[in-house]
């Protein structure tokens, strides 16, 4: 029965429990309960107290998984200590923040160190040094930009202009830069509504979805925004447009403009692909363009290679020793497996042979070495008088395909880089870019779960400009999400709450963001209200 209790009621519970208690058994169990209760303090001031005991660890986000670690590490009192924690405001709402940086503070003041590395602007503000590295991603990052006390950063920007450089990162706290807040809202009249959602905490609540305009669904954590999106909507509509789907949620129907839509995609974190020679440029079909034109090479035609030949999936060109990974993965019983490089091929996945195919100086492996900015340089820049017209379409067709990663911040990123290699944000980017790549598809609903995981506010910013193409395609995207810019930025919000658990799973609001500011009752109107009131 304990178990089964959320942290929020579990906390009260053992609090009023020495009450009950004979003078024996209260001295027995003193330190017991005064362990007990230190440890569920905890989880409720790192946010997760809509969190039940016996809740299977494989099923919480990474963002949770590293606050029950900074709970761990609270109770066990360590001095001394370096903690070193990678973006613990995931999956966190704006109203937990300051819970979060309490905590922080407290490991930091009985005498560890803490670091940190975070997007969030609260976060930022209150550590006590900052280092930005920049200056920009992939081949153009590496750099330290500027460091220093978070007291120093309105003298940050003159030091900056003396050393002529730039951070986005001081541009942005100093308000500088700005994700620009939309002059309008894109009117809408088309919807589809989910009627007698109760699934989980959801108190058999109705939801309108505009169609052909961005909502966002908001609200703390633990409020009901993953069972009423990813549990019922998008289920549902799968099962409503392609026939199976997996187990919706529970719910009593769906209704209105369904025959508006043709599909629902769902662009998850989840890796791009099982296989560990899947990368971005094989998922967005450019790899097939680029083994064509390396077919088409001279030597390519006197030895008889076709575009089979330059994939590392099947037998002809590839290194048979590594099979096309590069690597050898040597598995040790007892311990993480081993990874070296091939001995055979030297980590360039493909025999000599191949290798000595060459286009403009560039081999197979020169160009999976490159990054997608790079690649985009390449093969714009290309000679007329060096090139037959059938390379130079092939060339413009790579670029065309290429594009899309670039429109959505992940130039950085190498042609033939593993997906498995892929953070959770760039693997959605990479989804992203791919339904960007798709022209003339049939109006689809796109739903987005945190997209900004990993995001700078600069890249923020370039993210919302790939939505916005998504739209003006005559799509539809719905995210749930707790950035307070791309909030502003959607054309309808559905808040929900007002906690997360039990006291979770009501609609506390649904309009714009204008009038959500105003709503006194709402976490999310009072976070909006402090960024942008």
């Amino acid at each position: 029965d304990l178990l089964n209790m959320p942290v929020s009621e579990l906390e009260p519970w053992f609090i009023a429990l020495p009450d009950l208690l004979t003078d024996f058994e209260r001295e027995a169990s003193a330190q017991l309960m005064k362990e007990i209760q230190s440890r569920l303090r905890f989880l409720r001031e790192v946010g997760l107290s809509y969190l039940t005991l016996n809740r299977m660890s494989s099923t919480l986000s990474g963002g949770e998984s590293q606050r029950i670690m900074l709970a761990k590490s609270l109770g066990s009192s360590l001095v001394g200590s370096l903690y070193v924690l990678d973006e613990p405001s995931i999956g966190l709402h704006p109203r937990d923040t300051d819970r979060l940086i309490q905590v922080l503070k407290e490991l930091r003041d009985i005498g560890n160190t803490v670091v940190v590395v975070e997007h969030d602007e609260d976060i930022m503000r209150a550590a006590d040094y900052i280092i930005d590295i920049g200056l920009e991603a992939g081949r153009k990052g590496g750099y330290v930009v500027w460091q220093g006390s978070s007291s120093a950063i309105h003298d940050a920007e003159k030091q900056l202009l003396k050393a002529s450089s730039h951070s986005y990162t001081i541009d942005f706290l100093n308000g500088k830069e700005r994700i620009p807040i939309p002059r309008y809202r894109r009117p809408w009249n088309n919807y589809i509504e989910v009627c007698g959602a109760c699934e989980n905490n959801l108190k058999n609540i109705s939801s309108r979805f505009p169609l052909n305009v961005m909502t966002c669904v908001t609200g703390v954590s633990g409020s009901g925004k993953s069972s009423l999106v990813s549990r019922i909507l998008y289920p549902a509509l799968k099962k409503y447009y392609n026939g199976t789907a997996e187990h919706t949620g529970a719910y009593s129907n769906i209704q209105g403009s369904l025959e508006r839509l043709t599909d629902v995609e769902f662009v998850d974190q989840n890796p791009l692909s099982k296989s560990s020679r899947s990368n971005p440029v094989t998922y967005l079909k450019a790899y097939d363009e680029i083994r064509r034109l390396f077919a088409l090479q001279q030597l390519s035609k006197q030895l008889g290679f076709t575009p089979a030949h330059f994939s590392f999936n099947t037998q002809g060109g590839r290194c048979e020793v590594c099979q096309g990974e590069g690597t050898i993965t040597i598995e040790m019983q007892f311990m993480a497996d081993l990874v070296l490089e091939c001995e055979q091929c030297h980590g360039k996945r493909f025999n000599n042979d191949i290798l000595d195919v060459r286009f403009l100086g560039k081999n197979i492996y020169d160009v999976l070495e490159m990054t997608v900015n790079q690649a985009i340089e390449f093969f714009s820049d290309i000679d007329s008088a060096m090139t037959t017209k059938e390379e130079q379409n092939i060339c413009k067709k790579i670029i065309k395909r290429l594009l899309p990663l670039q429109d959505v911040g992940i130039g950085y990123v190498k042609l033939g880089q593993p997906s498995s290699t892929l953070s959770g944000g760039e693997s959605q980017r990479v989804k992203l870019a791919y339904f960007l790549s798709q022209e003339g598809s049939r109006p689809t609903m796109f739903i987005f779960d945190e997209p900004t995981t990993g995001l700078h506010y600069h890249d923020v910013s370039v993210l919302l400009k790939a939505m916005n193409a998504l739209l003006l395609n005559g799509h539809t995207v719905v995210i749930i999400e707790h950035h307070p810019a791309v909030i502003m930025s959607a054309d309808h919000i559905i808040d929900l709450g007002p906690e997360g658990g039990e006291d979770g799973g009501d609609i506390i609001f649904e309009g714009t963001p204008e009038d959500l500011i105003k709503q006194t009752n709402s976490y999310t109107g009072k976070a909006l209200a402090q960024h942008f009131g």
